[in-house]
């Protein structure tokens, strides 16, 4: 009898065991990086990697892909290659066409009216008197992987935004995110709107009353090795570089504390403008415990000083050299950062461009390389009053701004003139001009006689209500440009369509591919290593190589 009442309680008991058990949720978290950082470089060129390469430290851009896997052959999947629509790309894995960031500015062609990518008439300035803040993501139409990561952990995922650029941090952060800080040039402190915040957090607030902006302007800018190392670009103070204001020449050291007052404006072109974002980014990281969250959280980061030294120095200054080999040291502390913080092997980090550039003509003319700079404000005269004496109508072409012709449709229907006739008028005046290749109807875009590549690009980047009636194809080496000095970007041409892309971290392997991939296959590959849905406009594919 004693031996049954023992066998009974123990099946008793092992059953209540195993009815608690059953009684627990059971840990089915899925497996993710605590911390997610995306790293964009305005105007970095995928040589860039390696055009350096030799002075790159241990830590930064060498870590990436010593320690990482390098997408070698990433290409943008449209035109034309500006800073927001890059970003939107990267973010959303989506083309103009789709999510509707057709340019930095763009002409909603209904009224003729000309709009900025981020701007919001609805909101106000957060943190600063001026109106650097009157800036949401509304105009993006599409989710972001951010806004996917939110949906994915109902809302519990922190998302920031962080950039010099307004477009940079806001277009990134998607639509939910937690907050997006951007560069005001009025205070040199950090700002945002009233789309995320009543009013900045003490963080933020203590954070600008550091005055990191006065203190970097005061150094003034000097190389930071001896100037005759500098043996992959051309000879300091050229004729193919600008300067910056204050300073008589384009030559080291640059005059940045030139008065009482600091002009913070210029410290945009400087490489101390990507050493404040990233102060500002392990702030972000320590204050709202980023990397701490029950749920993986989304820095989002876009370095925007690449892109004004960029345009006024053009990439083969001694200045962009130099940008470069400081970026790569203030990677280096920002990844030693995160190990410390958030723990190697806790979090993914990857890096991208939103363009690249091209090689200033000038220079490229004295080195017998085909190349010009295309004079769009005179060709745009010439076409208004060839088409003013044929339609006796003022300003039928409203800019050609995205090497696209805008026109002036609100006085094309008043006036009733035949759109198709002018847009072929056109397309023939602009045929006739040197270093035009091409002048493409957006709507017979499959009936013209150009590469599929070009084709498949030019519909990407085509959004009717916010994108010009022709596409322009400019002869390679040709842009146009602010001036004759420096460089920009906005084609087709490897020089500013190839990317860097390299990931590195959490469920990341080593390694790279020659493979191509695109631009808006950051985004889905995002979404698998999260596990997470792709963002609803998105049209990429995930890197399979890369993932462990």
């Amino acid at each position: 009898m004693s031996r049954f009442k023992n066998l009974l309680f123990s099946c008793l008991f092992l059953s209540a065991v195993v009815a608690q058990a059953q009684s627990k949720p059971a840990n089915t978290s899925l497996p993710r990086p605590k911390l997610v950082v995306g790293l964009v470089v305005d105007q970095m060129r995928w040589d860039f990697l390696y055009r350096y390469y030799d002075r790159y430290q241990s830590g930064g851009f060498k870590r990436m892909l010593n320690e990482g896997f390098s997408c070698e052959n990433t290409m943008i999947d449209y035109i034309p290659t500006v800073t927001a629509i890059g970003h939107t790309t990267i973010y959303t894995g989506s083309v103009p066409a789709i999510h509707g960031i057709a340019g930095n500015d763009f002409i909603i062609q209904k009224t003729g009216k000309s709009m900025y990518c981020t701007e919001d008439e609805t909101v106000q300035t957060v943190g600063s008197t001026s109106k650097a803040g009157k800036m949401s993501p509304r105009n993006l139409l599409t989710t972001t992987i951010t806004d996917e990561l939110k949906l994915a952990t109902n809302f519990k995922s922190k998302v920031i935004g962080i950039a010099l650029k307004d477009r940079g941090g806001i277009l990134p952060a998607g639509h939910s995110a937690d907050a997006a800080y951007w560069y005001d040039d009025l205070t040199g402190g950090w700002i945002t709107s009233t789309y995320y915040m009543k009013d900045l957090p003490v963080w933020v607030k203590n954070f600008n009353d550091q005055k990191k902006a006065d203190a970097y302007l005061k150094q003034n800018w000097n190389t930071l090795y001896s100037i005759d190392t500098y043996t992959q670009s051309f000879k300091d103070n050229n004729a193919y570089e600008g300067k910056l204001a204050g300073n008589t020449q384009p030559v080291f050291p640059i005059i940045l504390n030139q008065g009482e007052l600091p002009n913070y404006k210029l410290l945009r072109t400087t490489p101390y403008g990507n050493s404040l974002t990233l102060d500002m980014a392990k702030a972000a990281i320590e204050n709202e415990q980023l990397g701490k969250n029950t749920v993986t959280d989304f820095l989002a980061v876009s370095l925007s000083s690449t892109d004004y030294i960029g345009h006024t120095f053009g990439p083969n200054s001694v200045e962009v050299e130099d940008t470069y080999l400081r970026l790569d040291q203030d990677f280096a502390k920002f990844f030693a950062y995160l190990d410390k913080i958030v723990g190697k092997g806790n979090y993914t980090v990857f890096l991208s461009a939103d363009h690249g550039c091209a090689h200033n003509p000038a220079l490229l003319n004295d080195q017998n390389i085909p190349a010009g700079l295309w004079p769009a404000a005179k060709i745009m005269a010439g076409l208004n009053t060839l088409l003013e004496e044929k339609y006796q109508t003022k300003k039928l072409v409203l800019s050609l701004d995205n090497y696209q012709v805008n026109l002036n449709n609100p006085a094309i229907a008043e006036a009733k003139l035949n759109e198709q006739a002018i847009i072929s008028d056109c397309i023939a005046y602009l045929q006739s001009q040197e270093g035009v290749a091409n002048a493409i109807d957006q709507k017979a875009v499959q009936q013209a006689s150009i590469p599929d590549v070009l084709r498949s690009r030019i519909i990407n980047g085509y959004y009717a209500e916010r994108s010009g009636a022709i596409q322009l194809i400019l002869q390679p080496g040709w842009f146009a440009g602010y001036g004759a000095t420096g460089t920009t970007h906005g084609s087709w041409n490897p020089y500013d369509a190839h990317i860097p892309l390299v990931f590195m971290g959490w469920g990341v392997k080593h390694g790279k591919t020659n493979a191509p991939t695109h631009m808006t296959d950051i985004a889905a590959t995002l979404a698998a290593l999260l596990h997470v849905q792709m963002p609803n406009g998105s049209i990429g594919t995930p890197v399979n190589e890369l993932i462990k």
